[in-house]
């Protein structure tokens, strides 16, 4: 009866672990290919004309806690709407990977992102390749310089991008 109370325990011990820290997921990859949105006007002859975009601040993803590479640049589309975009994008996985505009000049470790502050723009969409992210139209890019890709579930920043504003 002892031994069979330990299996159990054990059993629902390695469970709840592999639910906490789902290792799998660091074996998993996911690629996104999104293209650049642009903002289609309308014509005098009821055609569709693409809209030009204009880059507003970009950055290079250094690694923090995982190796994070790539891009990120925030576009301005035509129609008024901004985005950030991610592109030549890689980074490990996670059970709950989130990107953040933070409130900081660089994020180069998990407290200053929690001490800075920070807006999430949306759950990582892959692990690699070019994906995008709307910025809400209020947010202060003055006061929100750097992107971090982040892990929620253990509070870990797994790589960010300074932002500069571009010229």
């Amino acid at each position: 009866m002892k031994r069979r109370t330990w299996i159990i325990g054990l059993a629902v011990l390695g469970a709840i672990g592999w639910y906490a820290f789902r290792p799998e997921l660091l074996f998993v990859r996911k690629s996104v290919n999104e293209a650049l949105p642009v903002a289609a006007a309308q014509t005098g002859r009821g055609s569709a004309e693409a809209g030009a975009t204009a880059a507003l601040a970009t950055g290079r993803f250094k690694s923090v806690a995982h190796e994070t590479r790539g891009s990120a640049t925030i576009y301005r589309l035509i129609d008024g709407n901004r985005i950030l975009r991610l592109t030549e994008f890689a980074t490990s996985n996670g059970p709950d990977v989130r990107v953040y505009l933070v409130a900081a000049t660089d994020a180069a470790d998990d407290e200053t992102v929690k001490r800075a502050g920070f807006v999430e723009l949306g759950k990582l969409k892959g692990t690699d390749g070019d994906q995008n992210y709307e910025v809400p139209a209020d947010l202060d890019l003055g006061k929100y310089r750097a992107v971090t890709i982040w892990c929620r579930r253990f509070g870990v920043n797994f790589g960010t991008a300074p932002l500069t504003p571009a010229s």
